[in-house]
């Protein structure tokens, strides 16, 4: 059921206290959550002490609770029962914040069970909102599941939340260790909740919950629930094991060796389960190999569509697929009580990350398998997520300054002509600020309030030595001989936590780490299997007139380059090791490789393009312009087709040293625009041309170069232009 699964009510490791809030056990009021649960869970369920300790503490005292418990130890059971018992006296219905669309599908089902009404509000059923308020405001909602982006939409926030605050019973905060930043998923519209519970009337009792936070992040969840009320919080924190978990590492020399020990041993593994990636490319690849090797298996990441990650969700529940291949994606709100394995093709970057994901598995059966197969190039997928934290003061400043100038709102992509950061940074700091009240979401964008703002800078690098430190510690977790379990459960705080006696160190029973020569020749050919579409851009980015370049709109179809090749992605099994140690900023420009030429030439080979080129071109290059137009000669060689030369920077725009990189698509077009031109050399070799051109750089980023080039190319006479590169950053 819900969040925390099939196990609703008491099991034989419940707790064994007397409630803590005096009411006895025989009270009417328990008698009565006891009959709901019941409703909920079968005949046979009974509340735990803490559970009833909650329920009391909510539906007696109206007080505000953080409940941090292992998953499926039946948190869901208990703001549930909670409605139920608030309802039948007379309150408004529950408002549930939830951070997953998963989530919120199996708490209707469950709530409907049990004859509680449940309706949602996500970006999934747009077109049921007007209903759905319709029936909250006519009493015919018991419980109203609200995703924590709703909270930060100025319509929602503005015209709906001030009637649902208004008519609540009770608020409930789930996955609430998503408020701290301190926490492993610190998400920014979580923030919105700090102003939502100053705004509620004092009767209306909270519920907070979550089965991954730290002491840390359960002082800080703790504090801004209280926010100086007395009494304060009401924290309820158990015991993390579950004892059907078998935790083990599998250490492999490559991705190759990983690979093949996946393929070989995932029909030993029990039931089905979840084989976790770090990349959404990763999940792609694995997912291939292994149905390519006999296993149902699907990818599940974030940038699938949600229909696709609904069927491969209910194919999995319903036991049609041995795994599903997933990114974080699926990291929370997952309902399959019966799941009987995990297993990691990298390590996530914090114990408290890793103990999370693998909480999904062993709720409903005795033993579930949970493995982790660590990768040398997970510290490099670490510092790529740690650069994506809070920007720097001047950045900020100067978006607090664009905002004042403008003097109305901006929207995020008006701001992005602005402020040279990514759109996810950049919406992720503007929510911040508008918590913090230096901006406000408005509708047209975002708007500048003119109080006055601090940068928390300590705080920002306190929290930068955290992630640093948990990074250590899950290394720490892989090379440990001691029990795996009561290592993570020292990483949470358990104050409980003792050897487990069921990890590959306490049986001495390690999982084997051979891989047969088949096995591994296999999963080395897939991984090295070249080629990558890459997709060219096709709409010009908001905002490019008021940098005074007039585009705007979809790129023409006689401008536009057509869809490309490149050899893998930086994030790749296979390739990706290869190509982030040749483009590393450390190493050396030269020549390109052997082994690479040979690559691409297969990628060529296999690439149905409808006209065959006539002719290769290269891009500049500030950093590896020895790599860049020796992979172009080398191609016109093997390819029998003339080298044309590069496109190049205009007279003056190359000062020797590599340009400061843009983080978007506005500024990084705006510094090409006028910095790259076709040579009258280049452009007099085009006209005789019976084809399109190859246009070959190193790496496709952000992939304004590459148009750009293809621009100018075209104005120039080129009938078609093919990008291909060593490496394209996707996935």
């Amino acid at each position: 059921m819900a969040d925390d699964g099939g196990d609703m009510g008491a099991s034989p490791e419940g707790d064994n206290a007397a409630s803590r809030e005096g009411d006895n056990a025989a009270s009417p009021l328990r008698e009565e959550a006891e009959r709901c649960l019941r409703a909920l869970a079968g005949p046979g369920a009974r509340l735990r002490e803490d559970q009833w300790t909650a329920i009391h503490a909510l539906v007696a005292q109206h007080r505000r609770a953080l409940v941090v418990q292992r998953t499926g130890w039946g948190k869901s059971a208990v703001y549930f029962t909670a409605t139920a018992l608030l309802r039948a006296r007379g309150a408004g219905p529950s408002v549930i914040v939830s951070p997953l669309l998963a989530l919120m599908r199996n708490q209707i089902e469950a709530a409907a069970r049990a004859g509680i009404r449940a309706r949602t509000v996500n970006s999934a059923n747009t077109e049921q909102w007007e209903e759905v308020y319709a029936e909250v405001a006519a009493g015919e909602v018991d419980v109203l599941l609200v995703s924590p982006e709703r909270l930060n939409n100025p319509a929602f926030r503005d015209l709906v939340l001030p009637r649902l605050i208004a008519a609540a019973g009770m608020l409930v905060v789930d996955e609430a260790h998503c408020i701290s930043d301190w926490g492993h998923d610190f998400r920014p519209d979580y923030r919105r909740l700090r102003t939502l519970l100053d705004e509620l009337p004092p009767e209306v009792p909270v519920l907070a919950t979550t089965a991954t936070a730290n002491a840390r992040v359960t002082r800080d969840v703790a504090e801004q629930l209280g926010a100086g009320r007395d009494p304060e919080t009401l924290v309820l924190r158990g015991p993390l094991d579950r004892d059907s978990l078998r935790l083990a590492v599998v250490r492999l020399a490559g991705a190759q060796q990983r690979l093949g020990w996946l393929a070989e041993h995932l029909g030993e593994l029990p039931g089905s389960g979840i084989i976790y990636t770090l990349t959404v490319a990763a999940a792609h690849e694995t997912a291939a190999f292994l149905r390519e090797r006999g296993h149902d298996v699907a990818a599940y990441t974030g940038k699938d569509e949600h229909s696709e990650r609904a069927a491969a969700e209910d194919s999995l529940i319903a036991n049609e697929l041995k795994a599903l291949v997933a990114t974080s994606a699926l990291g929370m709100g997952f309902d399959k009580p019966d799941l009987g394995f995990v297993v990691h093709m990298g390590a996530p970057q914090s114990p408290v990350a890793y103990y999370q994901q693998i909480g999904r598995a062993g709720r409903g059966v005795d033993r579930a398998e949970v493995i982790l197969l660590p990768g040398r190039e997970d510290a490099d997928i670490w510092a790529y997520f740690g650069s994506l934290a809070f920007p720097p003061e001047p950045m900020v400043r100067d978006t607090l300054a664009v905002l004042a100038e403008a003097g109305r709102p901006l929207s995020t992509a008006a701001l992005e002509a602005r402020i040279d950061l990514s759109r996810g940074r950049l919406e992720m700091m503007l929510k911040v600020l508008d918590v913090d009240g230096a901006v406000r979401r408005v509708s047209g964008g975002w708007a500048a309030t003119g109080l006055p703002w601090a940068y928390d800078s300590d705080r920002y690098a306190r929290v930068a030595a955290e992630r640093s430190r948990e990074q250590q510690a899950m290394l720490g977790y892989i090379a440990t001989g001691q029990c795996r379990m009561e290592y993570l459960r020292r990483e949470l705080d358990d104050p409980a936590a003792v050897t487990c006696g069921r990890c590959d160190n306490c049986t001495q029973r390690p999982w084997p780490d051979g891989v047969s020569q088949a096995g591994a020749a296999a999963a080395r050919e897939r991984l090295l299997r070249p080629g990558v579409e890459v997709t060219p851009r096709k709409m010009w980015p908001t905002g490019m007139k008021e940098l005074g370049i007039k585009v705007s709109g979809k790129i023409p179809a006689d401008l536009a380059a057509e869809p490309g090749r490149a050899l893998g992605r930086p994030t790749d099994l296979g390739w990706g090791p290869r190509l982030r140690a040749l483009l590393a900023a450390s190493t050396p420009d030269s020549a390109v490789p052997d082994d690479l030429i040979e690559a691409v030439v297969k990628v060529l080979a296999a690439w149905n393009w409808a006209h065959r080129p006539a002719g290769v071109i290269t891009l500049p290059s500030r950093s590896r312009p020895q790599l860049v137009e020796s992979l172009g000669r080398r191609i016109a060689e093997i390819g029998q087709m003339p080298y044309l030369g590069p496109v190049e920077y205009v007279d003056g725009s190359w000062s020797g040293q590599p340009a400061a990189r843009q983080h978007n698509s506005a500024q990084r077009l705006r510094a090409l625009w006028h910095e790259l031109t076709v040579p009258g050399s280049v452009s007099e070799a085009i006209a005789p041309l019976d084809g399109p051109v190859l246009l070959v750089d190193d790496r496709v980023e952000t992939g304004w170069t590459m148009t750009v080039g293809a621009k100018l190319l075209r104005e120039a006479g080129a009938t078609g232009v093919l990008p291909l590169a060593l490496a394209v950053s996707t996935g």
